[in-house]
């Protein structure tokens, strides 16, 4: 399978820049974690990247071929949703078993098999209309699309949303087993990010309009790093680092630093070095600064 190619991608609606100039590369073979505070983009992004929504300006390919209105290209493609749940909507006013019945025509290599097993592993009642289900077994349906689809790239958009924590563990471990098995490229957007860390092999982060970084996961955090102690010490110490998330407590000081190849923070006995997680790690690159002084 060839690579997913995204090249100068623009969305605007009307008068509101959503995205600007973004390149992106998805390899085939990797789950990728896509992150981002909400209304940054990144299900419009997963949209224009199926060709669910057309693009503003830019063009997305799949090996040499543009994937808008391209068959051949989309047939390996799946963007599986949040469903719509109003009954005035086509989607919220289907039974459970039209809305996959659907969905097993639209994709060329849907297992049928794979899907009647996580029918019955996620109880779903067939005959129900999607309006009224609740927003966990919404998930699921998702969830079952999106597996059963066979498409080599295959997004997900919250997939856990509603989702209580032993839904949520079985997910990503049926994920972790069709990627063994089956070697296809996932893309997860979520917000709940300690949980599903673990999984993903590299993390997307979308700001400004923008990827703001792109990295292995194991490599992005080996060089993160938060630093607390006396402030004056802590502005010696990263003086030609990038810092992010300053927070100000006192005459303490703590920051959090991406340290570049080359780049160590020297030993110090007045300053507390610690390594960061993926969820505390994205707060200080897409979170506000906070300052706490005492004041008198």
């Amino acid at each position: 399978m060839e690579n997913l190619i995204c090249k100068n991608l623009c969305k605007s609606y009307k008068d509101k820049e959503v995205l600007k100039d973004v390149n992106l590369t998805l390899e085939p073979g990797k789950i990728y974690g896509l992150i981002g505070r909400n209304g940054v983009g990144k299900t419009t992004l997963l949209s224009l990247i199926s060709a669910q929504s057309t693009v503003t300006s830019g063009e997305v390919t799949l090996g040499n071929e543009p994937v808008w209105e391209n068959p051949n290209a989309l047939q390996h493609i799946c963007f599986s949703r949040e469903l719509g749940m109003s009954v005035s909507t086509g989607t919220g006013a289907m039974k459970v078993k039209q809305y996959l019945k659907a969905a097993k025509m639209f994709y060329p290599n849907w297992d049928e098999e794979m899907a009647q097993k996580l029918i019955k592993l996620f109880e779903l009642d067939m005959k129900k209309q999607i309006a009224k289900l609740s927003k966990g077994m919404a998930s699921m349906i998702t969830i079952i699309v999106a597996l059963a689809s066979k498409a080599p790239y295959t997004f997900l958009d919250e997939p856990v949303a509603g989702l209580d924590v032993v839904a949520r563990d079985m997910f990503y471990r049926l994920l972790i087993e069709e990627y063994t098995e089956s070697g296809r490229t996932f893309v997860i957007s979520t917000h709940i990010i300690e949980e599903a860390a673990d999984v993903f092999e590299e993390v997307i982060i979308v700001k400004n309009h923008g990827i703001f970084l792109k990295e292995h996961t194991d490599a992005l955090l080996e060089r993160a790093r938060h630093i607390s102690g006396r402030a004056d010490v802590i502005d010696t110490v990263t003086q030609d680092m990038h810092t992010y998330h300053e927070e100000n407590i006192g005459r303490s000081k703590g920051v959090t630093v991406l340290l570049e190849p080359g780049q160590k923070i020297s030993s110090n006995d007045e300053i507390t070095v610690q390594k960061v997680s993926l969820q505390n790690l994205f707060v200080a690159l897409c979170g506000e600064e906070i300052s706490l002084k005492n004041e008198r």
